[in-house]
């Protein structure tokens, strides 16, 4: 394997039971500070850093993104563990399940973007999903990373108007904006080979999916998907949420994280 970059982590809270929580493209380990004090009682969350993202270092495209952003989680599971990731990161937090299902004590997937599955059940979704983004793909193609994030932010943000948002935010969308595309081998077309494989029946754990009420529609497909494919899963509903629940309703995520860790 090779040699992995370095990793930044955080930890938060001081409960007896150790979370591992995995953040979206374009955020940071911090994104997980709103959520975590609900569960501090309960959990010590181990947070790291994406590639390209806060303080861990750059990806480059020499290399498989979703294979170095698994395989940093996997150097930080050292023992059996909740897991927990947003979009992007549930996608990895999946990945790591499927290959160290034994180190994984439940599964909490806010949202995975992970297209794969539901190209095989609801292709036309995913079709209508890529059309809505075309002026995205445009821009990203154009070299236009301003252009793309705002446009990408439009899509899957908290709903905050582009220019409602702190020039350094903005600015650090923009500026790891090309790390989205370098997720498509994984994400669109399951180049770690886990659906055919049937790896996702490795998954035994008790698993919880929660969506918010007001995200993307391809969302619902992939989700929808995975409930045919995993056995003990949980499909929970966020009222009012759009696709970042954890940052715009961390309690009521919370809430949802602990009814599972008590069956788990």
């Amino acid at each position: 394997m090779p040699t992995l970059p370095h990793t930044h982590v955080r930890s938060f809270g001081d409960g007896p039971r150790r979370a591992m929580a995995i953040h979206c493209t374009l955020a940071h380990s911090g994104m997980w500070a709103g959520l975590a004090k609900t569960l501090a009682d309960r959990l010590t969350i181990t947070a790291y850093d994406l590639p390209s993202h806060g303080k861990s270092a750059e990806w480059t495209p020499d290399r498989d993104q979703h294979r170095m952003a698994t395989d940093m989680g996997l150097a930080l599971l050292s023992e059996p563990m909740d897991l927990i990731g947003h979009s992007f990161g549930a996608t990895v937090a999946l990945r790591m399940a499927v290959e160290r299902p034994e180190l994984v004590r439940s599964l909490t997937l806010i949202e995975p973007v992970y297209f794969a599955v539901a190209l095989l059940d609801q292709p036309a979704s995913v079709d209508a999903h890529n059309a809505s983004l075309s002026k995205y793909t445009a821009a990203i193609a154009a070299g236009d990373n301003d252009l793309a994030a705002r446009l990408f932010n439009r899509e899957w943000g908290n709903g905050t108007q582009w220019v409602d948002i702190p020039e350094t935010a903005r600015r650090y969308m923009a500026d790891r904006i090309h790390f989205v595309p370098g997720g498509q081998p994984f994400l669109m077309h399951d180049n770690a080979n886990l659906l055919a494989s049937g790896g996702l029946g490795k998954l035994t754990m008790p698993v919880l999916l929660i969506q918010g009420e007001h995200t993307p529609d391809v969302i619902d497909a992939v989700h929808a998907a995975l409930a045919r494919r995993i056995a003990r899963l949980i499909r929970v509903t966020i009222a009012g949420a759009g696709h970042m629940s954890p940052i715009t309703h961390p309690q009521a995520v919370a809430q949802q994280i602990l009814k599972l860790i008590e069956v788990s």
